[in-house]
C-alpha cells in the first residue's frame, strides 16, 4: 500500500509563538490521505500535525528521536521485532537509528515531536 500513498509532506513552520494552534479544526480541514504539517518550533524541535491513512515506507533517522502521540484514530508502529498500536492518549518514542514503518488503518490523527533536523521520509 505504500507505493500508492502520496504523501504531502510539509516542513515550513506554519505558526508562530504566542499563535493558537487548533489541532481539531486543522485535522477536520484536512482532505489528503497522508498529510505531514510542521505546526511550530520548539526549542531545537518541531511539533508536526500527521492525518494518515495507509502506510508510510519503512525508514530510520539516524540522529534524532521521533515521538508519536496518537489525538484520534488508531496507529501503528512496525519495528524488526514487534508492532505497537497507538489509541488515543497513547504515545511512543522511536529512538535514533531503530528501523520502523508507520501504518494508519483508519484516519488517524497524530502529533509527532522530533528535533528540527529530521529528515521526515528518514535517513
Amino acid at each position: 500500500m505504500a507505493s500508492e500513498t502520496r504523501y504531502c509532506i510539509n516542513t515550513d513552520v506554519r505558526f508562530a509563538p504566542l499563535e493558537l494552534v487548533d489541532v481539531h479544526a486543522l485535522a477536520a480541514a484536512c482532505q489528503q490521505q497522508w498529510f505531514n504539517q510542521t505546526l511550530c518550533r520548539v526549542n531545537d524541535s518541531v511539533v508536526r500535525l500527521g492525518v494518515l491513512h495507509g502506510e508510510f515506507h519503512w525508514h530510520k533517522h539516524d540522529q534524532e528521536d521521533e515521538f508519536f502521540y496518537v489525538v484520534e484514530g488508531r496507529f501503528l508502529i512496525d519495528l524488526h521485532d514487534r508492532r505497537v498500536e497507538l489509541l488515543p492518549g497513547q504515545g511512543f518514542l522511536v529512538p535514533r537509528g531503530v528501523m520502523h514503518c508507520t501504518r494508519a488503518p483508519e484516519r488517524t490523527v497524530v502529533l509527532m515531536i522530533e528535533a528540527a533536523t529530521v529528515t521526515p521520509t528518514g535517513d
